[in-house]
């Protein structure tokens, strides 16, 4: 073959840095107006400037929307209740106090609800992603008859709204006495975590089955060759790999567990007298219900106490994602879910 049809290398790279030099050193060379003027006063920079306020402007409108009704809760958390008659008085508290925390804290006896809510959504948080492991992994590796109706109904547990099973569900436990009377127990919800129909029980499958859908068959074809058995070969290789996504369904979990109202209410009684829950502190303080004979603007103040009690409720659960916010976002982007 002829030498010369052949692509000889060219020196361009050379020729484009010694130019690039070049063009620098005339630049530096040039006056300090003019290259001010070039370099601030060109239609580019202009439009870089006119699109970067554009950005701005719009971040902090959608900021604004977002964070207000927050910001404002907070606020009003702390404001004496004589604020709310002021008209003075928007968003920031004159009359900064803590009195509604501590009335909140002692009279509705919220250190007790949440012991007993942490006890409830721990359990429940382990059941359901130990489930949603062994229901994710046999959808995903293992092909039998009526996998495919097996998966239909793992996705109607996700669309049934719960309100229409309510009924049943009430009637079903009321009628289990397996272990007595189990209403206004942690039964009927440890037994719907273990049998994967809890609170988004079946999103939680998905998002395990989507997961171990993307783990190479390879992995557990070595282990077999090497003569490990199902349950070995998922204990040792599969579950260390899905620690984030294990960790994302356990604080899923224990967060909708620790803020559910429905089922809380449903299988438990939620005015006060029995065990307490996260649902019985969303109320008045009595101490504070005495303001509203003698208070004009007491129904502004009485929904800035709910706020507060609200509040309270999410704190943990924001120092529980301040710790586990990594996991989670690696957890939801290997589900395969994302967007």
């Amino acid at each position: 073959m002829n030498d010369s049809h052949i692509p000889q290398p060219t020196e361009m790279p050379k020729v484009l840095k010694e130019s690039k030099n070049k063009i620098r050193v005339d630049f530096e060379r040039t006056p300090l107006w003019q290259r001010i003027k070039a370099k601030f006063f060109s239609t580019f920079f202009l439009q870089k400037v006119v699109w970067y306020v554009f950005r701005l402007i719009l971040l902090i409108g959608i900021s604004y929307i977002i964070l207000f009704p927050f910001f404002a809760k907070v606020t009003g958390s702390f404001m004496y209740y004589e604020d709310f008659a002021d008209v003075t008085v928007r968003l920031i508290p004159k009359n900064w106090t803590l009195d509604t925390y501590k009335a909140i804290i002692l009279e509705n006896s919220y250190l007790e609800a949440c012991v007993n809510t942490a006890l409830l959504s721990l359990t429940c948080a382990l059941l359901q992603t130990l489930v949603a492991c062994l229901v994710g992994y046999g959808l995903a590796k293992f092909r039998f008859r009526g996998s495919s109706i097996m998966m239909l109904l793992v996705v109607l547990t996700m669309i049934i709204p719960h309100r229409t099973i309510k009924l049943a569900l009430y009637e079903l436990f009321e009628d289990f006495y397996f272990f007595g009377n189990v209403l206004e127990t942690d039964v009927p919800l440890t037994l719907l975590s273990l049998t994967g129909l809890a609170f988004k029980n079946g999103l939680f499958i998905f998002m395990m089955r989507q997961f171990f859908t993307g783990v190479p068959d390879e992995l557990e074809e070595s282990a077999y060759v090497d003569g490990s058995g199902v349950y070995r070969t998922f204990v040792q290789i599969i579950l260390p790999l899905s620690i984030p996504m294990m960790i994302t369904i356990f604080v899923l979990s224990f967060s909708w567990q620790w803020t559910d109202e429905f089922y809380t209410s449903l299988f438990n009684d939620i005015t006060f007298g029995e065990r307490i829950l996260m649902p019985k502190i969303i109320t008045v303080p009595q101490s504070l219900t005495s303001l509203k004979a003698t208070f004009p603007a007491y129904s502004m103040f009485e929904s800035a106490v709910i706020n507060t009690t609200h509040i309270l409720i999410m704190l943990p659960l924001v120092v529980i994602y301040l710790f586990c916010q990594k996991y989670l976002i690696q957890g939801i982007e290997r589900s395969g879910i994302v967007g």
